[in-house]
C-alpha cells in the first residue's frame, strides 16, 4: 500500500520531526509512506468570511494537485466520523483487500479544508471533537496508521 499524507504548512518543531521520522521508519515494514507539505496561504489576522474561503480555496488547490485520480482520499475534519484504532485498522485492511492500494490522508490548514477537497474526499474522519495543531496531527495520524497495521497483523501493540 502507498500512503500519502498531504498536509498544509511546514513542520518546524524538532520534537515533532523526530516523532514523525520514528513512525515513518517503523511503517517501512508495512507500507510506503510519503509526506507532502503544501504551502499555507498567508492571511491577515482578522479575515472576513470571503477571505477565509479564499485562503481555504487556494490551499485546497495545492492539496488536490498532489492527489492522483485513482487515490482513495480520507480527510481529517472535526466533523468527520470518529473511529477507534480497531476501526481504522479495519478500514486500512478493507482498502487493501479491495484493491485500493493508493491512499491519501489530508490534513488541512488552520482554517480547515476547502469544499473542493471535501468533495474529493471518500471519507472524513475525526480524531477528537477537540482542535489540534495541524502539525501535531501528522504525528498522531502516523502513530494510528502504524497501530492499525500492527492490529491487522495480529502483532502486539500498547492499549
Amino acid at each position: 500500500m502507498k500512503i500519502t499524507i498531504v498536509s498544509v504548512g511546514k513542520l518546524k518543531e524538532k520534537y515533532l520531526k523526530q516523532g514523525i521520522q520514528e513512525y515513518l521508519k517503523r511503517l517501512t515494514a508495512y507500507a510506503k509512506v510519503e509526506i507532502v507539505e503544501v504551502a499555507d496561504e498567508k492571511a491577515p489576522e482578522n479575515m472576513s468570511e470571503a477571505e477565509m474561503l479564499e485562503v481555504k480555496r487556494k490551499e485546497g488547490e495545492r492539496i488536490l494537485s498532489h492527489i492522483a485520480q485513482d487515490t482513495h482520499v480520507i480527510t481529517l475534519e472535526i466533523q468527520g466520523k470518529m473511529l477507534s484504532s480497531e476501526q481504522l485498522a479495519a478500514k486500512l485492511d478493507e482498502l487493501a483487500t479491495y484493491g485500493k492500494s493508493k491512499l491519501a490522508f489530508v490534513i488541512g490548514g488552520s482554517l480547515g479544508i476547502s469544499e473542493d477537497v471535501q468533495r474529493r474526499s471518500d471519507m472524513a474522519i475525526s480524531f477528537s471533537k477537540m482542535t489540534f495543531p495541524h502539525q501535531l496531527m501528522r504525528l498522531i495520524l502516523l502513530e494510528q496508521v502504524y497501530r492499525g497495521f500492527r492490529i491487522n497483523r495480529g502483532e502486539p501493540y500498547h492499549k
